[in-house]
């Protein structure tokens, strides 16, 4: 047993896949068979099935899956932090982030990180669910994970950064636009613009909703809160969404954001394997974005920075 094989297992258990694994490794889908066979000869059980639309662990493979996962996520952030100790102020911070993320809470926060260190290189990684990005954090694929802040997650700590209110987002001529606020009473039986079905901010939504008695129809399910607002400034429906301030302004006269403030606040942050793990280029970064944000401090007491030297 190798750490290769067990880096390929991985592989084709997210993957779900052995051609698709190997044409990402650029090796024929026999020698990723390989690397899956010698742990399943080594361990005397099988730990895949393959079906005609690809293949799923098993019991034994699960097993192994969440345990490679755990491991080798630990390892290859280690490796990641060698090679940044090596590098100097010439390191790496990976950020894995929603498709808008960067847009709405990080772009001023990129510029002053990048006059700071020039040197450093800023990988962002675009994932489709905040769950997504805790799975790429938990596989060592990222440093920094910048999600809508949801249940505990095991071995994954979460720092609060931002809250976002709600709004009702509507369209300048809609019949609410000249409402100063949003009561529950007036979502009964609306047709609204759906968020992500899987999503933080829909599951929280939908748990408030149900709650409180209020029974709205989802006309439709869009894959980001911009598009969301979108359609509610064309005129489409309406959204409720989180406040984000690159859609509040004279720029978008047809829009209207209602604040909702009966509905419990969104919060925004970032999540990590180990904070006082985490290399002081990735902490000076989770610094300056939180600060952007208007945080008092992207750091508990506890936790006092350090970062390194600017040049």
């Amino acid at each position: 047993m190798t750490i290769e094989d067990l880096r390929v297992f991985a592989a084709v258990c997210r993957a779900g896949s052995l051609s698709a694994v190997a044409r990402d490794l650029h090796c024929t889908q026999s020698a990723v068979s390989q690397h899956v066979k010698r742990l399943e000869r080594e361990l005397g059980l099988s730990l895949i099935e393959r079906h005609p639309r690809g293949v799923v662990p098993t019991m034994a493979g699960r097993l192994l899956q969440t345990a490679v996962a755990t491991g080798l996520g630990g390892i290859d952030h280690a490796l990641h932090r060698i090679a940044e100790l090596a590098r100097g102020e010439g390191g790496s911070v990976r950020i894995t982030t929603g498709a808008t993320s960067v847009r709405h809470f990080m772009s001023e926060a990129v510029v002053a990180f990048r006059r700071r260190f020039p040197q450093v290189s800023l990988e962002f990684q675009t994932e489709v669910s905040s769950r997504s990005c805790l799975e790429s954090l938990t596989a060592g694929r990222a440093d920094l994970a910048w999600i809508t802040l949801g249940s505990p997650v095991r071995g994954i700590e979460q720092r609060p950064v931002v809250d976002l209110p709600w709004v009702l987002a509507v369209a300048a001529g809609d019949r609410l636009a000249a409402r100063a606020r949003i009561e529950p009473a007036d979502l009964q039986h609306a047709r609204l613009i759906g968020l992500p079905p899987n999503s933080v901010a829909r599951s929280q939504l939908d748990a408030w909703l149900g709650k409180s008695g209020i029974r709205p129809v989802f006309d439709t399910s869009v894959a980001d809160w911009d598009t969301a607002i979108l359609l509610a400034e064309l005129g489409l429906g309406h959204a409720i969404v989180p406040v984000l301030p690159q859609w509040r302004g004279p720029g978008h006269p047809a829009l209207r954001l209602l604040p909702f403030p009966d509905l419990p606040a969104l919060t925004a942050g970032w999540a990590v394997r180990d904070w006082d793990n985490l290399g002081p280029l990735a902490r000076a970064f989770a610094d300056t974005v939180a600060a952007h944000c208007g945080a008092e401090a992207a750091l508990p007491a506890d936790h006092p920075a350090d970062h390194p030297e600017g040049p």
